[in-house]
């Protein structure tokens, strides 16, 4: 009958060693629910939308000027007293002012987009990440729990030899010890997942308590290109250089701007006078109101050092933003390297983890058998488990890592 009980409690370590499932869970929902909910995209898109209301104002002609005058002592003339006169002025700028500061604002709302997308591949990437650190989370969870069920059998194992004859108690205290810590780990790992749980479900503006779907077998993602064309698509995708481009042709536009204001402005206007009767006059255009025909004037810039230091402002934040976008270039070159050195460090801890939990767990079978046999070697199997254990914990985390470096190499696309 112990015989049995020994058999039994091998094949049930073996069946726990080798348990696991294939499974593959989208993003894509979890995407959308946070594309849509995110109050953080929310003030990013109607700071867009605010920029862009900027465009209508600035490339419409001033408002037009009405005045009034009334004569308290009317005027007399030979066709009756003027009583009240109206005026109508309209300004006109210099040609093609309006459009080079419709340019200008035009390309300030786009630079703003460009952060809004920044900050929608940002958030992206943060729930993707966070999404599998929960992967991760539940998959060390599981296979914990699954440790601590082989512990428990090595412990029913060890008081069998014990009750033999064939064990000395400190067999049972050392799978105890073992027990103790890794169900401290457990719980640590309990309150890990609801911090990231927390945290995807911020991301989504959605409350905390709402369970996240995780696979039981993650995916594993790959670079979108070849390394070699990889940084050039970054340098032409990215959405803060983009940004940076478009404040340069803004400001492109500014100086522009900045021309032309310096040159004359014109203004239109037309004058109406209201007459009354004269009495005693017998012209037939007596008491005739009369209509000016339009004046032309002139605005005429005498004072340069205005538009000197205008002119000269545009081209100081032409060249602030050419250095920008060279320290932008340069930040997102360190940036890949060190994302492209984390996807292959992930890709070689994949192969290594699971070349090493096979030999683990072939060495363990071997010991499992040994001790069953001769009681020998019980410390060297409780190491052996903790080994494979751990290389079961890299290997999980190795692939979610990778998928992170993918993922933020997708940011750094502007995806």
């Amino acid at each position: 009958m112990k015989n049995k009980i020994i058999l039994l409690s091998i094949f049930l370590i073996s069946t726990l060693i080798g348990m696991a499932q294939d499974t593959k869970e989208s993003l894509d929902q979890y995407l959308k629910i946070a594309a849509n909910n995110n109050p953080g995209l929310k003030a990013k898109f109607n700071d867009y939308m605010a920029a862009m209301e900027k465009v209508p104002q600035v490339g419409t002609l001033p408002d037009p000027q009405l005045t009034f005058g009334y004569f308290i002592n009317p005027v007399e003339t030979r066709l009756g007293p003027q009583r009240a006169t109206f005026g109508l002025r309209q300004a006109f700028p210099w040609f093609g002012l309006l459009a080079s500061k419709e340019d200008l604002a035009t390309e300030m709302a786009k630079a703003k987009y460009e952060i809004f997308e920044n900050s929608k591949s940002n958030i992206f990437f943060e729930i993707k990440t966070a999404y599998f650190n929960c992967y991760f989370m539940e998959k060390a969870i599981q296979i914990t729990k699954e440790n601590l069920e082989i512990l428990r059998i090595f412990k029913n194992l060890s008081l069998v030899k014990i009750e033999t004859g064939n064990a000395s108690i400190v067999d049972e205290l050392r799978v105890e010890l073992e027990i103790n810590d890794l169900e401290n780990q457990l719980a640590l790992l309990i309150d890990s997942r609801n911090v990231f749980q927390t945290k995807f479900n911020n991301l989504l503006n959605r409350d905390n308590s709402v369970l996240i779907e995780t696979p039981n077998e993650l995916w594993q993602d790959e670079l979108p290109f070849e390394n070699l064309t990889l940084l050039d698509s970054i340098y032409n995708n990215n959405h803060e250089i983009k940004s940076i481009d478009h404040k340069l042709n803004a400001f492109l536009s500014q100086e522009v701007m900045a021309k032309k204001e310096g040159l004359p402005k014109f203004n239109l206007g037309v004058n109406y006078i209201i007459v009354g009767k004269n009495h005693i006059s017998s012209d037939p255009n007596n008491g005739k109101d009369a209509l000016l025909f339009p004046s032309i004037g002139v605005s005429i810039p005498i004072y340069r050092k205005k538009y000197k230091a205008m002119i000269v402002e545009a081209q100081y934040l032409q060249i602030a933003e050419i250095a920008k976008k060279e320290d932008k270039r340069n930040t997102l070159n360190t940036v890949y390297e060190n994302t492209f050195k984390d996807f292959n460090d992930s890709e070689r801890c994949i192969a290594l983890n699971k070349k090493q939990s096979e030999i683990a767990k072939k060495v363990l079978d071997v010991l499992i058998t040994s001790y069953t046999t001769n009681s020998k070697d019980f410390e060297e199997v409780l190491r052996i488990e903790r080994q494979l254990l751990g290389y079961k914990l890299a290997q999980q985390k190795a692939i979610a890592d990778k998928n992170v470096a993918v993922a933020f190499m997708h940011y750094l696309l502007g995806n």
